[in-house]
């Protein structure tokens, strides 16, 4: 059984108020290997509910790259660093991949331990 078989690969989107909030966050994720990489894309325009009216802003969104055991794990650290009562936080399954990456995200996100 491959290593992405028992722990398999998962794709975290987050957004962000600023930027630089996301780099900071996607930062931290990556130091502490909870993420193996992060990508801040700028420029995102939200429309939602919040409150009981339609806002919109402009955001940064954050996709972490991450292993199924350190969810928990890296949606609490998100939490804790987050300027945002309630951050958008959503996983997803990676279905496929080039199995040369996977094997690489899998291994630079040993070093944080056992899952939690």
């Amino acid at each position: 059984m491959a290593e992405t078989d028992r722990d398999p690969p998962r794709l975290v989107y987050v957004t962000a108020a600023t930027q630089a909030e996301a780099l900071m966050i996607g930062r931290a994720l990556v130091e502490a290997r909870l993420a193996a990489s992060v990508n801040v894309l700028q420029g995102a325009r939200s429309i939602y509910w919040w409150e009981g009216r339609i806002e919109t802003a402009e955001e940064a969104v954050l996709v972490a790259k991450t292993r199924a055991g350190l969810v928990d794990r890296l949606i609490r650290q998100i939490r804790e660093l987050h300027s945002y009562t309630t951050p958008a936080i959503v996983v997803l399954p990676i279905l496929a991949g080039n199995p040369d990456y996977l094997a690489w995200l899998a291994e630079e996100t040993s070093g944080s331990g056992n899952p939690s």
